[in-house]
């Protein structure tokens, strides 16, 4: 099936087709055909020995023109190539336009920032962040240039209270460059700042030459503090905005990049409250039904397991009963007292009969004592030696002899012998 196109599509994928492939580009000739209607915007053509080429400068873009346009004039054009639909004209759509005498300007211009590029100074990875809150802000600026109160009424409205420092500086002329240069240099070293912005307003190209200096490249390269070049207007680009670690449009959009809104903060603080109360609520209101859920779950467990235990409770406590030792203590108890009573007159017989025996022991020793022979009258006669006398006829007359009584004793002298010679 046949792909048909109609004028309007054709035009519109041209004119995608071309601005999509090609970037912006700078362009010199000679105006001619200049209108000005009252829009405001501006037409001509840009013409050359050989050719010629429509071009629109919107109003928005051609406030910054700084000279007389008019026809026959040279000019340097920074353009974007696209085609006008309506009636498929190519045409170049003008974003900057400066008199072809600066031509020396931009030729240096694009010399140096090929070779720098070259080196490696534009190099993404080279980029330093810049810090989300800074703790004071350096700007390298006239004091007195317009740049520097767009740049503090900014702050001010998006976030005060952060301290900014001012280093001073030409930043136009011949001197320009070495001074800017020098400041760069005395911020690195002192490390006062954590971020500091280069800046000035628009100006021709001339007016912006000293950030098109390798010397202010160089320095911004070696630089460790985070710098946003805000130079000129948006349409103006210089070799320190490829250097810098970021570029901003407007010292009033450097402003703006190097801190936070504070609207936005108390914003996007009031909204990570009320996401965490409510993941807050959420969190506690699944926790509580999970908790529900377990109790729910603990207590059909309870019930599923505490009757069985507690039917092999009553099982066990029934036997504990019948093994109960008290029982059997009592009835060792009984027992124990049984023997201790049984001991006790075991023991009273016992001693009875040893009394008895005792006594009757005890009075066969007193018949057969000599004591109680004594005690009937008796003595008994010993020597000197303690030899006993048991016949007279062993003694001699005038010996002397002992007689033990039954109480005390007798020294005595034998004075006569009785008795036989046989019985001696």
């Amino acid at each position: 099936m046949r792909d048909i196109y109609t004028v309007s599509r054709l035009n519109q994928e041209v004119r995608y087709l071309i601005e999509g492939n090609y970037p912006n580009i700078w362009v010199e000739g000679e105006i001619s055909n200049l209108a000005r209607p009252r829009s405001g915007h501006i037409y001509f053509s840009l013409k050359d020995e050989d050719s010629q080429v429509r071009c629109a400068m919107f109003r928005a873009n051609n406030r910054q023109i700084s000279f007389l346009l008019e026809d026959g004039a040279q000019v340097l054009a920074r353009a974007r190539p696209s085609l006008y639909p309506q009636r498929g004209e190519f045409q170049l759509i003008i974003e900057y336009l400066e008199e072809a005498g600066e031509g020396a300007l931009r030729q240096a211009f694009e010399v140096l920032k090929q070779r720098l590029a070259a080196e490696g100074l534009f190099d993404a990875a080279l980029k330093q962040p810049l810090p989300p809150v800074p703790q004071q802000i350096g700007v390298i600026t006239s004091p007195s240039g317009a740049a520097i109160q767009d740049i503090i009424t900014v702050l001010a409205r998006r976030f005060p209270g952060i301290p900014v420092l001012i280093y001073p500086s030409l930043v136009q002329g011949q001197e320009a460059a070495a001074e800017i240069t020098r400041m760069l240099k005395i911020a690195d070293q002192r490390r006062e700042c954590d971020v500091l912005i280069l800046a000035r307003g628009g100006g021709s190209l001339e007016d912006l030459q000293p950030f098109n200096e390798e010397v202010v490249a160089r320095a911004i390269h070696q630089c460790r503090i985070p710098i946003i070049s805000a130079v000129g207007h948006e349409i103006d680009v210089t070799i320190a905005d490829f250097v810098a670690d970021q570029r901003a449009a407007t010292p009033s959009a450097a402003a703006e990049l190097v801190v936070p809104d504070q609207r936005e903060w108390r914003q996007r603080l009031l909204g990570a409250q009320s996401r965490l109360l409510i993941l807050t609520r959420r969190h506690l209101a699944d926790d509580a039904q999970r908790l529900d859920d377990l109790a729910h779950r603990l207590t059909q467990c309870a019930r599923a397991i505490i009757p069985p235990r507690q039917s092999q409770l009553t099982t066990l406590m029934a036997r504990l009963y019948r093994h109960d030792p008290s029982t059997r203590i009592q009835g060792y108890r009984a027992h124990e007292r049984q023997l201790a009573t049984r001991l006790s007159g075991a023991m009273k017989q016992a001693l009875a009969k040893r009394a008895a025996r005792v006594g009757t022991l005890e009075r066969t020793l007193n018949a057969m004592s000599p004591q109680q022979t004594l005690e009937r009258g008796y003595a008994i006669v010993t020597k000197p030696d303690g030899e006993i006398l048991r016949h007279a006829a062993t003694t001699t007359e005038d010996q002397q002899i002992h007689a033990r009584l039954a109480r005390g004793g007798l020294v005595c002298r034998v004075l006569e012998v009785e008795g036989t010679e046989e019985e001696r």
